[in-house]
């Protein structure tokens, strides 16, 4: 990776390509990755993703059979996901970035870290394809930190890769908590089966509003501000069919080939 730092010590500008000839157990950079899923809301062992250096460079996010429930008083998802901040209040409390349902309390404290968090400005681009698995979704998001108020909340969807449509990406603006935002989200026809090769995501924000490209051509814009810390996150779920195994072999893997960040804030 390189990556040029501003005073503070956050990364400013990056180009992540999780190197070469790596092998299972590879480490990710520190300075820039969480390897935990939202990790406030559950337990090490619950958040931590399973991935591995893929030998030509990239990183595999996996879901493996032994791999535990997130939060399994909330059924049975399972993920893998690295970020590029964390932030809570303490255990037992209601603060902590990316409140996915009412009345959630903080099960571990992290320390609030904005190792790259644009406010106001900046751009994303993920090469990576899909799991062909159709209980899985591979997908990039910025979301709001939530560090400075709780409604700074807004999400935007690089995309959505579904493994049971993978001729579609879902990207767009939520509006999740943040009252100064609507929901704006399109499902967008993909010339290719996701799954089946590298494919380029990309968003990009400003004042103006954010716009949304696959392999360098704009298929969406919404015409909405996001000011506030926005942190990555970059998944592999899984999500369960009643209350049997999720059919499918395991591991059940994705490609994230490299990641390109620019905080213009």
């Amino acid at each position: 990776m390189s990556a040029a730092s501003s005073s503070v010590g956050a990364v400013r500008v990056f180009d992540e390509r999780f190197g070469t000839g790596g092998s299972e157990g590879g480490a990710l950079d520190g300075a820039l990755w969480v390897d935990h899923y939202l990790p406030h809301w559950s337990t090490p062992d619950r958040s931590r993703a399973r991935y591995h250096l893929a030998p030509g460079g990239g990183l595999v996010l996996r879901i493996d059979a032994d791999q535990p429930a997130w939060r399994p008083d909330e059924g049975r998802m399972r993920v893998s996901s690295i970020q590029t901040a964390t932030f809570s209040g303490p255990v037992g409390s209601g603060h902590g970035t990316h409140r996915h349902r009412e009345g959630l309390d903080v099960v571990t404290a992290v320390p609030t870290r904005l190792l790259w968090a644009p406010a106001g400005a900046g751009r994303v681009d993920v090469w990576m394809r899909s799991s062909p698995d159709p209980t899985c979704m591979l997908a990039a998001w910025l979301v709001g930190v939530e560090a400075g108020d709780p409604r700074e909340s807004g999400e935007i969807t690089v995309a959505e890769l579904f493994g049971d449509a993978r001729g579609t990406a879902r990207l767009g603006v939520k509006a999740l908590k943040d009252p100064g935002l609507r929901d704006d989200v399109a499902d967008v026809a993909l010339p290719f089966d996701s799954a089946d090769g590298v494919h380029r995501y990309a968003a990009e924000w400003d004042a103006t509003g954010v716009r949304f490209a696959i392999d360098g051509r704009c298929v969406h814009e919404s015409h909405q501000r996001i000011d506030y810390p926005l942190m990555l996150l970059v998944d592999l779920f899984e999500f369960p069919v009643g209350d049997e195994r999720p059919p499918g072999e395991y591991p059940k893997a994705a490609l994230v080939q490299r990641i390109v960040g620019d905080d213009r804030s």
